[in-house]
């Protein structure tokens, strides 16, 4: 089975704040979180997914979770590049 490390990306008060994550299935996990019916944190908030990467197998995805979750330098990255790509993101019309 294959499984996903995803970053998703919310904007509250002007600031944007992200998430990780992993599943083996994308689109029904973004809406889950878009429900309120996520991960605590999720909860309320509208989300979009600015990254993912495929895993082969749910330990390896769990190991690169945890790296990413840990790793604020690479986040910050990725976020700031997608913003970039996309100066006119309104995260509340996906």
């Amino acid at each position: 089975m294959i499984y996903y490390v995803y970053l998703i990306l919310s904007k509250k008060n002007n600031n944007y704040i992200s998430y990780v994550g992993y599943t083996n299935n994308i689109k029904k996990r973004l809406e889950l979180h878009n429900k309120s019916k996520g991960a605590k944190f999720t909860k309320g908030r509208t989300w979009i997914v600015i990254y993912f990467k495929k895993y082969r197998n749910k330990t390896t995805a769990m190991k690169e979770e945890f790296k990413l979750k840990k790793n604020y330098k690479l986040r910050n990255k990725i976020k700031e590049e997608y913003l970039e790509k996309n100066e006119n993101c309104n995260i509340t019309s996906f």
